[in-house]
């Protein structure tokens, strides 16, 4: 019953809009009215086309009772029916979920080097091409914040802005530890080693989304190095931010001091949204099930087994043959779609209960 509340008032909301949209509205209005028109507009549709199936179905039934010379055709498509009420509904009830508040923001991406010494930073650089290239693939804009280059390649850290719709609600699935077992470029014996690397996926945070007091923060300026110690420039550009009360420290080393203050308090913004978010999850979550996808960057979650050109994800047992075409960045969807498949599901089952 709370249900069908629910969707009726959804549809009565909806049904305001278009109503008041259509009287033409002062801009501003409008505009306001548009962005609620344009995340209603999906559900109002399904719960339309839900009712519409459920009274074709009472004609159906009473058709069926009536004993009219039509009620045998009635009964076999009766089944059909039954069957696209109950994917509206599922479609529904997906539709009705608690959104994730940051899921149509962009993202900070960080990825660092773990165990494994020089192989730890190649597979960093792996990883982040993996991205740079499903960024592409999705006509999200990349851009590199600060690096750390490896010694044998690869990258020690690098962070970057990943802009676009809804980038963080697809790539908030890969935080965590990510493992890969293959024969280094580097070993003369032929061994497969096992080395990692760290992801970190923080959602874009904004000045209405955190508020930084000058006083919470210090910032100091130091000259800015490449790899291996060379000096990019001359002149004490680099910047780092340190967060009094947390502790937090951000740095950015591109040419422009101007620029690197601007990238660094974005990192920090991010970083302590992050913080805040990652604090109600875990109140909230009622066991270590509920936070698959919550970021918890401790957590191994997926293996890349080079000589057998698979990838697991252990958090939903999930298997792919298929690691060069993830690591080229196109199934990498296949993956992000499964996990957020199990995670809907979950969220359906302790709905339902």
């Amino acid at each position: 019953m709370m249900l069908r509340q629910r969707l009726d008032e959804v549809v009565d909301r909806f049904n305001i809009l278009t109503h008041r949209m259509a009287s033409g509205p002062a801009a501003d209005e409008f505009v306001k009215l548009s962005r609620e028109y344009a995340e209603l507009e999906p559900i109002a549709q399904t719960v339309i086309a839900l009712r519409e199936a459920e009274k074709e179905l009472q004609g159906i039934d009473e058709l069926v009772a009536s004993g009219d010379e039509l009620a045998e055709l009635a009964q076999e498509e009766r089944p059909t029916l039954v069957e696209t009420i109950e994917r509206l509904e599922d479609q529904v009830k997906v539709a009705l979920l608690p959104k994730d508040e940051a899921d149509t923001k962009s993202a900070i991406l960080e990825v660092r080097a773990g165990t494994g010494g020089q192989e730890a930073a190649i597979f960093a650089g792996d990883l982040f091409r993996m991205y740079e290239r499903h960024a592409a693939l999705n006509n999200w804009k990349i851009e590199v914040m600060s690096l750390s280059e490896g010694d044998a390649g690869g990258y020690k850290e690098v962070v970057a802005a990943v802009r676009g719709d809804s980038v963080f609600a697809r790539l908030k699935w890969e935080s965590g530890v990510h493992r890969v077992q293959r024969v280094p470029a580097t070993e003369s014996q032929g061994r497969i080693h096992t080395s990692a690397a760290t992801v970190a996926v923080l959602p874009e945070a904004e000045d209405v989304d955190i508020d930084i007091p000058a006083s919470d923060i210090r910032i100091d300026t130091m000259r800015a190095s490449g790899a291996g110690g060379q000096h990019v420039n001359t002149t004490d550009s680099a910047v780092r931010i340190t967060h009094l009360p947390t502790g937090i420290v951000v740095t950015s080393s591109e040419k422009s001091q101007h620029q690197n203050r601007a990238r660094a308090m974005e990192v920090l913004r991010a970083r302590l949204y992050d913080a805040q978010r990652q604090e109600a999850a875990q109140a909230r979550a009622a066991d270590r099930a509920a936070q698959v996808g919550s970021g918890d960057r401790s957590e191994r979650i997926r293996t890349y087994n080079f000589p057998q050109g698979r990838v697991t994800d252990h958090r939903i047992n999930l298997t792919l043959y298929k690691l060069a075409e993830v690591l080229e960045g196109g199934s990498l969807d296949e993956v992000i779609d499964a996990l957020a498949t199990d995670h809907q599901s979950r969220l359906l089952a302790d709905a339902d209960g």
